[in-house]
């Protein structure tokens, strides 16, 4: 019996590891999306130099909590994945928004 409650407890732990591990790695994919977005707005022109330092500035944000999530050594935590995600929500709506405004980079 203790050998199942083990195993079971083992088990749950790999799974919880193993999902945990896509999210962190979803979370990354996204910064450089953002960060890909970014650049092609410059490129375009659809971006301004004060419109690209806000989110810029943004996602650095970003950055900074994540490596501070990550600091304690135990990857990170559902709450803190979540509210990476909310951040990256935003940033991305940002994106969009300053990409589609009618104000245009040189």
């Amino acid at each position: 019996m203790r050998t199942r409650s083990l195993l079971a407890c083992l088990i749950a732990g790999i799974t919880t590891t193993a999902l945990a591990a896509p999210a962190e790695a979803r979370i990354n994919q996204r910064q450089t999306q953002q960060q890909h977005r970014i650049s092609q707005g410059v490129n375009s022109g659809s971006l301004t130099a004060r419109e690209v330092n806000r989110l810029q500035r943004q996602q650095g944000h970003i950055a900074a909590y994540e490596a501070r999530s990550r600091a304690d050594g135990e990857g990170l935590s559902r709450a803190e994945r979540l509210r990476l995600d909310a951040m990256q929500d935003r940033a991305s709506a940002n994106i969009y928004r300053q990409k589609h405004d009618r104000q245009r980079g040189e």
